[in-house]
Order: C-alpha cells, then sequence, then structure tokens
C-alpha cells in the first residue's frame, strides 16, 4: 500500500474546538511511521477543471472567493480559513491520483490511499456541507472515466455521502453504495434511494441501526454490496474510508472495532480480485485520533500480509432487516 500525502491539506484549519483538524492526519503519519513498508507519493493538486468536472463552475469560484476573503463559516459545520482552497484541490487531486495510480498499478503498487484532507463525501454537485468542499472521491471517479467504462465507490464512513449520491444520481457509469448509521446527519440514504434515469439501480444505501459492528457489517458487504456490484461489474474500485463508525469514535454510536476495519479491508480486497477492478481509498472521516489512526495502520498491515480475524456473532435481526430491504429495492432477492 502507498499513500498519497501534501503538508499544504495540514494548513485547512477550522480550529481547536472542530473534529476535523489538522492532527487527524498527523496521528495517522505517527501510526504508520510504526510500521514497515509505509512509502509515500507527493501528488499534483487538482486543477479548477477537474474540480468543476463534478461541481457547478459558479459554486467552485465562490469557494475561491470564500477563502480569497479570509474564510469564516460556510454553514455551521463547515468552516474554511484561506489556505482552504489550496488544501481542497490538494484533497481532491490525491484523491485522483490513487484512481490513477490504481489503474496503471505503477511500481508494483496495487492499493494507493490518500491522505487529504478535508474530506469530500458531503459535498453536493452546488455547495459545501459537513467539513467538505470538494467531492474527492467524486474527483478521482471522473477522471478515471477518461480511461475506463464504470467506476464504483464504496462508502464506509458512518455519515451517508450524500454528495457523492447526489453528483452520480442520474448516471449509469458510477455505481455508489453506502453503509452508514441510520438517522444520523445528514438524514439521506434511505434503502429506495436506488437512482434516477440512467442512474436507476446505481445507488445503494444501506442504513444499519445504531449499534452495529463488524458482525453487522461484514454481512452488508457479503449479502448486498458484493451481489451488487458482481451484477455492475466496475472497471475501478474506490472506497470512501471514513473510520468514525469505530467504536471509540466520539461523533457516531456504531461498534466496529478496528480488526473490524482489518475485515472490511480484506473483503473488498477480495472483491477487487474476483470482479478484476482496481482498488483505491480515499480518506474521509474519523474522529478520534487513537481510533482513527490504528484502523488506517491496521488497514495497512492487511495489504502487507496479516489476515483479519473473522468476526464472530449473530447478526442482529435489524441489519438483517435494513440488508433485506435493501436487496429487495435492487432486485436481488430475500434474504
Amino acid at each position: 500500500m502507498r499513500f498519497g500525502y501534501r503538508d499544504v491539506c495540514l494548513s485547512h484549519d477550522a480550529g481547536p474546538r472542530h473534529p476535523e483538524r489538522p492532527d487527524r492526519l498527523r496521528a495517522i503519519r505517527r501510526a504508520l511511521a510504526r510500521q514497515h513498508s509505509v512509502t509515500y507519493a507527493d501528488p499534483d493538486a487538482a486543477t479548477v477543471e477537474e474540480v468543476s468536472a463534478v461541481h457547478d463552475n459558479a459554486y467552485v469560484e465562490s469557494v475561491r472567493e470564500f477563502c480569497a476573503d479570509g474564510g469564516g463559516q460556510w454553514d455551521p459545520d463547515t468552516v474554511a480559513v484561506e489556505a482552504t482552497w489550496d488544501a481542497a484541490l490538494a484533497s481532491a487531486g490525491i484523491a485522483r491520483w490513487t484512481a490513477h495510480e490504481a489503474l496503471d498499478g505503477a511500481d508494483g503498487w496495487d492499493t494507493p490511499f490518500s491522505l487529504g484532507r478535508p474530506p469530500g463525501h458531503h459535498a453536493v454537485y452546488d455547495d459545501a456541507m459537513g467539513f467538505c468542499f470538494f467531492n474527492n472521491a467524486a474527483v478521482a471517479a471522473q477522471s478515471a472515466l477518461d480511461r475506463v467504462d464504470r467506476a464504483a465507490i464504496f462508502d464506509w464512513d458512518v455519515h451517508h455521502g450524500n454528495g457523492t449520491q447526489d453528483i452520480f444520481y442520474e448516471r449509469g457509469d458510477v455505481h455508489y453504495t453506502s453503509i452508514h448509521e441510520r438517522g444520523l446527519y445528514p438524514g439521506t440514504g434511505h434503502p429506495d434511494e436506488i437512482g434516477r434515469d440512467d442512474g436507476e439501480g446505481t445507488t445503494l444505501n444501506l442504513p444499519l441501526p445504531a449499534g452495529s459492528g463488524d458482525v453487522e457489517y461484514a454481512y452488508a458487504v457479503d449479502e448486498a454490496l458484493r451481489p451488487a456490484l458482481e451484477r455492475f461489474d466496475p472497471d475501478l474500485l474506490l472506497v470512501s474510508a471514513g473510520f468514525d463508525a469505530h467504536e471509540r469514535d466520539p461523533i457516531s454510536r456504531m461498534r466496529v472495532s478496528s480488526e473490524g476495519y482489518a475485515m472490511l479491508a480484506d473483503r473488498v480486497r477480495a472483491l477487487s480480485d474476483d470482479l478484476d477492478a482496481p482498488l483505491a481509498f480515499v480518506l474521509e472521516g474519523g474522529y478520534g485520533l487513537e481510533s482513527l489512526a490504528e484502523s488506517v495502520a491496521t488497514v495497512h498491515e492487511v495489504f502487507e500480509g496479516r489476515d483479519p480475524v473473522e468476526p464472530e456473532g449473530e447478526v442482529t435481526e435489524r441489519a438483517r432487516t435494513v440488508v433485506g430491504t435493501a436487496r429487495d429495492h435492487h432486485g436481488l432477492g430475500s434474504k
């Protein structure tokens, strides 16, 4: 695994009390420094044209002007400073790099991981929200479509990636799957949201109940994500990798363990192999510094050869119902 990173992403600073802070990247890099075989790339920033391929031109310009004027509160959750413009373009550029690095298989590195911030999956076509300005995973997928026919995004952040869904909802060339905590911000991502027009059937939402953990996440991947992507047959698989469903994260009620993220990484690696679709990771949320750093390091260990522990226990009936409902909406049959 190779990590994309740029120091400029530290310059976006929403303040010491804001959960999305530069220390997130510092904590991850400290954890990775204790491991072997960690290498970094320094990708170019995204261009305005690349960002505008998934966002409204006038909105992109408004972000530039807002930052040039010193920034401030875009909304109650989303804060910018002057340096946010450069950080956001860098974060999108690192995500774009992961897509092309995965497709190239350059220098034997098959699985790149973007360590960029601000995160992106809440940024809709024409607005910022939820700590996000530009949709990094969407920029990556759109850029890849210059080279391949279909891309898939699997979002395991604890919050629904409403922005990614919004951008691709009516398109048939990008499949979006989200496993998230039901009822959590931003309140979207219901099983009956399956896409529209050319995109009908290319959005899969799995809003698991609060308290779901490793067993429920494994079940959702095996029984919903896998069959959906086997039918879609993507040429590239991107993971919007938020780590805020961790049992020690301060802003969610989910119970995924660090080992659970190892299990998820192993599952998507196997799915990528079976689909013959290159795999890349794009950092999203995760706000407990220790649990975030530990989880990213655990994902790296899996790609260095460690076998994760398979979760034990019974899947809750509420989680089974969610997965069954989603399968019904997508014509995948009953479980």
